[in-house]
């Protein structure tokens, strides 16, 4: 087993007490879903845990450090994704509550984009209805 593949799985089972985890290739590293559920990034060895307003300050008091990256053309980026405190590295007992902020932050974000109702239609007619036209006489 590669070094890389060792460290998604190793992730992967810390992150197991939160539900079911599966992990996908992408970005030149992982996605971790739980729940399908986009929860975390692996990148260089680095698991980053998803966080929102309500989540990043405690982050930030661990000393956990924003994932950013490099464009192509140079242009510097950073997601809403902070690494793992160093302890929480240790055992999934370890990692849940941090594992937990990061699926609650990834629930918010899914309600938020969620669809809103419909609205009432204002006539009677169906929106595919078209308009008839006069027949010629």
């Amino acid at each position: 087993m590669t070094p890389d593949k060792a460290f998604v799985n190793w992730c992967t089972e810390l992150l197991a007490p939160l539900g079911a985890v599966r992990s996908r290739r992408m970005f030149g590293g992982h996605g971790l879903y739980v729940d399908e559920l986009f929860v975390a990034l692996i990148m260089r060895e680095v698991l980053y845990l998803k966080v929102d307003d309500a989540t990043q300050p405690r982050f930030e008091a661990a000393g956990c450090h924003r994932f950013e990256y490099v464009t192509a053309q140079g242009e510097h980026g950073a997601l809403r994704y902070f690494s793992a405190p160093d302890e929480a590295m240790d055992a999934p007992s370890q990692m849940q509550p941090w594992g937990r902020l990061a699926l609650e932050a990834a629930l918010r974000a899914q309600a938020a984009k969620a669809p809103k109702a419909p609205q009432a239609r204002r006539s009677g007619a169906p929106r595919s209805a078209k308009p008839r036209r006069p027949t010629p006489s």
